[in-house]
């Protein structure tokens, strides 16, 4: 590398032009304080927001270029996947410089689909989903999920954005003592000032940016850890996601001379949703719903294919295979029996192994547990009777002993 000093005008330049190009990402790029790092080998950030930058790197990359390394440096810090990449090793068991690596190419295959175009140049060596065979729009968590490191992502071994992209302390990072670092208070409110200029700028920013910001307005509650963990300890029961398979013989078959016979696969759970959309509940425990399908998700490791999506009142509606949240109907407004909700899940093929049911608890239950685990996300009220205004005595059913209960809200 150069020994050559820091060009911080080229430096900066290129910043004004990420600005330019992402205004919504105004703040954030400007919270990031630049710290010069010869042990770098290109850009990367930690967790406080420094921004460490190797001087050969800006002396040889283009100005246009170096603007998007801007957004997409900053576009990790913005999405806390440094947070994230902690969670996902913690509920995996994953540990080791490999698996961070891992979640560093799945970070950036989040980001990179919508950080370049529309006015930011991107790199000739840019990690991109498609070559790896992977699909576009998907979360790191996804991501994760669908890909190991091989020959494939070889010639990305080099790739280090820093603590801030995977959660792996680095040297060369200044820690939570050092200087310029933006405190977890200060680092909430720039989240919460770009949020604002994404939703003020409906028509100038990608879709992932608006879940993102939808997202930012709704930080995460100990409620919906109880409701993931839930979830997670049904999908790894004994029996949920278990069959039987040929594909890999089972060895007792070598006492039974001539008789092949199958061994006990673990294949990816299933998860059903059934959301309550009776009158009786709120629009913002609607919009709450949609972000616990999300939470959901991630739970059974970020596989939209296994989840599927199904709203009632007093019917049961279409079920509706998960693409995004945002695209799921939630069509109702009527009386409450979720009774066919359960029906109507149970009946889809394949069946659900798991059942999750979003509700505020007006409903009769089923008088039989159903063949598979049941997870029941009760929304939050002061009071709950008086609810029927013909009989204010009125009290619900508890759900079901066999359910898992959590509280959301």
């Amino acid at each position: 590398m150069s020994g050559g000093e820091l060009d911080l005008d080229r430096l900066f330049a290129a910043r004004l032009q990420a600005v330019r190009a992402r205004p919504y990402l105004a703040t954030a790029l400007f919270a990031l304080h630049v710290v010069e790092s010869r042990r770098v080998p290109t850009m990367a950030v930690d967790r406080h927001w420094r921004c460490y930058v190797s001087p050969w790197f800006v002396a040889r990359t283009p100005v246009e270029e170096l603007a998007g390394v801007w957004v997409h440096e900053v576009s990790h810090l913005l999405r806390d996947h440094h947070g994230r990449s902690d969670r996902y090793a913690r509920e995996h068991g994953l540990t080791g410089s490999a698996e961070r690596l891992r979640m560093n190419i799945a970070a950036d295959c989040e980001i990179n689909d919508d950080v370049y175009g529309d006015g930011l140049v991107a790199p000739d060596a840019v990690l991109l989903p498609e070559p790896l065979g992977l699909p576009e729009g998907q979360l790191m968590e996804d991501y994760l999920g669908h890909f190991r490191l091989g020959p494939h992502t070889a010639e990305f071994a080099w790739l280090d954005c820093g603590s801030g992209s995977d959660g792996l302390d680095r040297e060369w990072d200044l820690g939570p003592d050092g200087a310029h670092g933006l405190n977890a208070q200060e680092r909430d409110a720039v989240r919460f000032r770009v949020a604002q200029g994404i939703t003020g700028r409906p028509g100038h920013v990608s879709r992932a940016w608006k879940r993102w910001a939808e997202e930012a307005f709704h930080p995460p509650q100990a409620w919906r850890d109880l409701l993931g963990a839930a979830v997670r300890s049904a999908v790894s029961g004994p029996g949920a996601g278990d069959d039987y398979s040929y594909g890999r013989p089972s060895r007792r078959s070598a006492g039974l001379p001539g008789v092949v016979l199958p061994s006990l696969r673990r294949r990816p759970p299933r998860v059903s949703v059934v959301i309550d959309t009776s009158g009786s509940v709120s629009d913002a425990e609607l919009g709450s719903a949609l972000l616990e399908v999300a939470a959901i998700t991630r739970a059974v490791g970020g596989r939209r294919d296994l989840v599927t999506v199904l709203s009632c009142d007093a019917a049961a509606r279409v079920v509706h295979p998960l693409c995004r949240a945002e695209g799921i109907p939630l069509v109702g407004g009527g009386g409450t029996d979720l009774r066919t909700g359960f029906a109507g899940a149970l009946r889809s093929h394949p069946g659900p192994d798991v059942v999750v049911v979003l509700t505020d608890g007006q409903t009769p239950w089923p008088s039989a547990q159903p063949a598979c685990r049941t997870v029941v996300g009760l929304f939050d009220r002061p009071h709950r009777g008086s609810w029927d205004e013909e009989n204010p005595d009125y009290v619900p059913d508890a759900p079901p002993a066999w359910a898992r209960v959590v509280n959301i809200g």
